[in-house]
């Protein structure tokens, strides 16, 4: 776990209410808690006890380091299957649950992952879950991972499909995620 950082909002900030997905506005001057810098976006504690979702383009307004979306590479795609395999995982495994500190391959969320071969690339479909039916965070995270996957050269269509079906259980985390939360 990551030690909890005090900081004052410099100016307002849209957010998502975790878990609920709702929208809110850190309004400047408010004092929040850090509690996650992971992904590239930032899970703060509010003053009135919420959590809330922090993109990585207002990191600004909390003080943090201002990330933005990857721009696709405009070059001729000349990767490998398997190549191509690397670098899709690599990219999920930087998706993080917001109120975990574990990446959502680790966690066991990604349920698929099938590869379609296209003329100039490839077209990816991942079907995901949530730790909880009750989770508001389904589109988020489904915004990460098609972001995060299109922004790989040579990756032409990203679908991103949020299922139910078997549902999440703890059995689905790797022992890495396990050991990194304390359960081994």
């Amino acid at each position: 776990m990551h030690d909890e950082q005090q900081v004052l909002v410099n100016r307002d900030c849209e957010t998502l209410m975790i878990p609920s997905g709702e929208k809110l506005t850190l309004r400047s001057g408010t004092t929040v808690w850090v509690t996650q810098s992971l992904g590239g976006s930032y899970t703060v504690m509010t003053d009135l006890g919420y959590m809330v979702r922090v993109d990585g383009k207002d990191g600004d307004a909390i003080g943090m380091a201002q990330t933005a979306d990857k721009n696709v590479e405009a070059q001729p795609f000349q990767d490998s299957l398997e190549r191509m395999e690397e670098k899709v995982w690599h990219e999920l495994r930087s998706c993080f649950d917001p109120e975990i500190p574990v990446n959502i391959v680790e966690l066991g969320l990604i349920y698929d992952c099938a590869f379609t071969r296209l003329d100039d690339g490839f077209g990816i479909a991942i079907r995901f879950t949530l730790t909880a039916p009750g989770c508001g965070m389904g589109e988020v995270l489904k915004k990460d991972i098609e972001a995060k996957l299109s922004s790989i050269s040579g990756i032409r269509r990203v679908q991103a499909d949020l299922v139910w079906d078997p549902p999440w259980t703890q059995r689905r985390m790797s022992r890495v995620a396990r050991q990194q939360l304390g359960m081994e």
